[in-house]
């Protein structure tokens, strides 16, 4: 009888116990989704936030490039079509309802270069309304003259705009000018990094898996052999910058980067939303990108992304040809072939751009085009990573 009792108390000391924990754990979740922090937002008005809505609307990584000044959805004029009061549900800071469009910058470093000069730049569009997305890659020597002549020595080149464009503007904001006036798209965010930051990111997602189609040499002793593999950091580095050895240089590397995009979207796929997430905040808590969106916007694209299937993502280069300007080997862009691209692939919510609304400057004009091998390079991820696009030629 005495066992029972000192059973029965025993149990209730248990039950009291996690009663208690379970009380303070309510406690602690309604404390910290309860809206009691005052925050001011962007448009200078006062919100109240709770402490888990606070964490993830932080932007921690903002201050390395600072905001933009996006283009204002009210000068936007969109097709006859196009529902204004559309709500695509993807709860995002848009121009253009339906779309969300980031501007991709990767700086090489001091190590391999000066530092601040954009050798890899992107214009990645989600269209929420086609589930599908679009790439434009815009060659590092594509000539915007009129955006990147604030220097005494300017080389009148795209990947310049960060040190030598207007200098009234902040630096990211030089190259989101540029691009909005040039191509006519809203650009709603940006995502910049660096070489030494790619190697990484790569080993934090436990590396890219890769069917190599050639094998390169990037340094002495710094092989890729040819077939399937999984490049580590290191690796991944010695891919995005190999170019010397191409026939067309940083054109040959341009479309080596496809087979890699098409490989890190495959590997991202395999990952998981969860472990996509767990990836995205130790790369912000290393402070390995700089970027206007908080964690929660990266969680939200990241969903958006693992929605759209590879045959669906679109990868363009903006359509040129090499030119030599004041002794600078440039890529003057055919701007015809260009607007087509993007009023057919990145405005489709827009009226179409004409020419004398568009900055892109043509170096060399249309009719005196000496090489059009480039005006149709699209291809879809899933068709780079099947091997069914050519790759680039080697010497």
């Amino acid at each position: 009888m005495l066992a029972d009792e000192k059973k029965q108390k025993i149990v209730n000391i248990v039950i009291q116990v996690v009663s208690i924990l379970l009380t303070l754990v309510l406690l602690a979740v309604m404390l910290l989704n309860a809206p009691i922090i005052a925050y001011h937002a962007e448009d200078n008005s006062i919100r109240q936030l709770s402490v888990v809505r606070y964490l993830k609307a932080k932007k921690p990584v903002q201050y390395l490039e600072g905001t933009i000044s996006r283009t204002d959805s009210s000068e936007i004029e969109l097709n006859s079509d196009v529902d204004a009061d559309f709500n695509d549900g993807l709860d995002l800071d848009q121009t253009i309802e339906g779309q969300f469009t980031i501007l991709f910058l990767g700086f090489d470093t001091p190590t391999n270069g000066s530092g601040h000069l954009h050798d890899v730049n992107y214009l990645i569009q989600f269209n929420l309304r086609t589930a599908s997305m679009n790439i434009l890659q815009i060659p590092r020597d594509t000539y915007v003259a009129e955006y990147a002549g604030y220097s005494t020595a300017p080389t009148y080149k795209f990947n310049s705009l960060y040190v030598c464009g207007d200098p009234e503007l902040s630096r990211i904001q030089r190259v989101v000018n540029c691009v909005q006036d040039s191509f006519g798209v809203p650009v709603d965010a940006y995502v910049t990094t660096t070489c030494d930051n790619v190697v990484k990111i790569v080993d934090i997602i436990g590396g890219i898996p890769i069917n190599m189609p050639y094998t390169i040499q990037f340094e002495p002793g710094k092989v890729i052999y040819e077939g399937e593999q999984t490049l580590n950091g290191e690796q991944s580095e010695w891919l995005l910058r190999f170019r010397r050895g191409y026939q067309l240089a940083d054109i040959g590397r341009i479309q080596a980067q496809r087979m890699f995009l098409a490989a890190a979207m495959k590997k991202a796929i395999s990952m998981g939303n969860i472990k996509v997430f767990q990836a995205a905040n130790q790369i912000y808590d290393e402070e390995l990108i700089g970027t206007d969106l908080s964690l929660e916007d990266i969680a939200r694209i990241a969903d958006l992304a693992g929605t759209i299937e590879m045959k669906n993502v679109n990868v363009f280069m903006l359509p040129g040809e090499s030119a030599m300007i004041n002794g600078q080997a440039c890529w003057s862009v055919h701007k015809g072939v260009a607007l087509d691209i993007l009023n057919t692939y990145f405005r489709t919510m827009q009226v179409p751009l004409e020419r004398d609304q568009s900055a892109i400057m043509e170096y060399i004009p249309e009719g005196s085009y000496k090489d059009t091998t480039f005006d149709d390079t699209a291809a879809t991820l899933q068709d780079v990573h099947d091997g069914t696009v050519e790759p680039p030629k080697l010497k």
